[in-house]
């Protein structure tokens, strides 16, 4: 599933193609898998408006818009496992699997492509009381280090799974989670409320430079993750942990080690990672 620098990626990209531009045509497949609004109300909503920005709010893309009435509103894109949201030419044969296709005054195409159907579209609509779509946890890269501590204080479970949990960071999964506690030096399978003031302090550190590392280079393609020009990342290319249990540690030369940790599959190195 893209984590958050690829949702980053994926945004920024739509909206440097995309922004200021209107919605001239709307096309959806109506699978009801895909869809948390229904189709019908999408094309309404996204028919006629203009496209203000486009920014990632954890791991969901989020399409601010006008309507022709003066209404703002916001569409929300999740991946799921496999989702794509490419910006294409008209003429570019549209992909098997494509749930949704905007037509833009530009010329050009947002389309929603997902053979699984796990990603999901839906509209948030602004209100006087709203401030629009905020995510279901915290931020990690705008997050205090007061509030960071905070999050995980008297926490009983492994630090690996916490960090996972949506509702206190929004946007962090497996690939960030291993790679942030390797480069901050803790075993993923410490209680994380046990972790110190100054453990903490390093792992929100290195979950900051991780991530932004990883947005630099586009994220990290290892499976089916591209971004809005269908162009794959780079980050894997310097994955320490992720995807390399059995290999050497490129600190120490110990043999990183594989357990599971919340249901997911985690590799650390024993020496590093105390």
């Amino acid at each position: 599933m893209p984590e958050l620098p690829e949702v980053e990626t994926i945004a920024n990209g739509v909206n440097e193609r995309t922004r200021g531009q209107t919605v001239v045509s709307v096309w959806t497949s109506g699978k009801p898998q895909t869809f948390k609004t229904p189709p019908e109300e999408i094309g309404e909503v996204l028919m006629g408006a203009r496209i203000e920005r486009v920014h990632r709010v954890g791991k969901t893309i989020v399409c601010d818009v006008v309507r022709p009435d003066g209404q703002g509103a916001q569409f929300l894109v999740h991946l799921g496992m496999t989702g794509r949201l490419l910006v294409s030419t008209a003429e570019t044969p549209v992909p098997p699997h494509t749930h949704l296709v905007l037509g833009l005054s530009g010329g050009k195409e947002v389309r929603f492509v997902d053979a699984r159907r796990f990603g999901r579209l839906s509209i948030h609509r602004d209100t006087a009381s709203s401030e629009g779509y905020g995510g279901p946890g915290r931020e990690p890269l705008a997050i205090s280090l007061e509030d960071f501590i905070a999050l995980f204080r008297e926490r009983k479970t492994p630090i690996k799974a916490a960090l996972l949990n949506q509702t206190l960071l929004h946007g962090v999964g497996n690939i960030y989670a291993d790679e942030s506690l390797f480069r901050a030096g803790i075993r993923p399978t410490r209680k994380a409320g046990r972790l110190t003031r100054a453990e903490l302090g390093r792992l929100r550190e290195a979950l900051i430079v991780v991530l932004r590392h990883a947005i630099e280079l586009g994220g990290s393609s290892v499976s089916d993750y591209v971004d809005a020009d269908g162009v794959r990342g780079f980050f894997q290319l310097e994955h320490t942990v992720y995807g390399r249990a059995g290999e050497d540690c490129k600190t120490c030369g110990t043999a990183l080690k594989k357990t599971v940790v919340g249901g997911r599959t985690t590799v650390f190195c024993p020496v590093c990672q105390r």
